[in-house]
């Protein structure tokens, strides 16, 4: 498919109430309003196309930034195109979603995640966290470096609470990753998310929820699926 026509064919799948709510959480025009699993019914037309995936991205459209990240090549894609598109994710989905679960598949993983959770910018420190609870869902348990996830483990009980609110969501969420993917680290997940308890985000006015990381990583122990890694870090 060309560029044009993922372009009309994503018009045609816009529904206006996607629009209101997406629009709610952060997107901006210029949009459509299409849900993800009418996203994947393209997807499954152009498979892996990284030229193409490219293309949609810098359109700045949100519904095809969001499928750029899903149709990308994992093994084509450079660090500099995923600095690119972080430079370019202005709201949540893009973020947090699209760009990190493109990023964990690559090898420039915890290089990046560690470059930018360091930054003074909520959306490029969000996805730094973001990435690394992406990563340790996906990354062979041989692979992470324990010591540097226990160290950040450390870092997320004493800024959880003072950090931006976009950060605070996904340090959150980085805390039940490492419970649920790193068996090594989950009786240290579970007590950090003991001591941070109840983590307050405001979701927009929505009526989106903060996971407790306590209850989550317990239901996952609870399943006997601590350390059940992610086929792929992209849905």
């Amino acid at each position: 498919m060309t560029l044009n026509e993922v372009m009309q064919e994503l018009e045609s799948y816009g529904e206006e109430s996607t629009k209101k709510t997406l629009m709610k959480h952060g997107a901006k025009e210029p949009f459509f309003g299409v849900r993800v699993q009418d996203l994947k019914k393209i997807l499954k037309k152009t498979k892996k196309d990284h030229k193409l995936a490219l293309q949609l991205y810098q359109t700045g459209n949100s519904d095809a930034m969001y499928l750029a990240g899903l149709m990308a090549d994992e093994s084509k894609v450079t660090k500099a195109q995923l600095q690119d598109w972080a430079g370019k994710a202005y709201w949540y989905y893009l973020s947090e979603f699209t760009v990190p679960w493109l990023a964990a598949e690559t090898p420039y993983a915890m290089e990046l995640a560690l470059e930018w959770i360091e930054s003074k910018e909520e959306r490029f420190a969000s996805a730094g966290w973001a990435l690394l609870l992406c990563y340790a869902s996906y990354a062979p348990d041989e692979e992470i470096n324990k010591e540097t996830y226990s160290q950040l483990l450390d870092r997320v009980e004493k800024e959880i609470h003072s950090a931006p609110n976009r950060v605070r969501y996904a340090m959150n969420g980085f805390v039940i990753s490492v419970g649920s993917y790193i068996p090594s680290l989950t009786k240290k997940a579970q007590s950090v998310a003991s001591k941070i308890g109840k983590v307050n985000v405001e979701m927009g006015g929505t009526a989106c929820k903060v996971p407790l990381a306590t209850d989550y990583i317990q239901k996952v122990i609870d399943r006997d699926r601590v350390g059940q890694k992610r086929k792929t870090s992209r849905c």
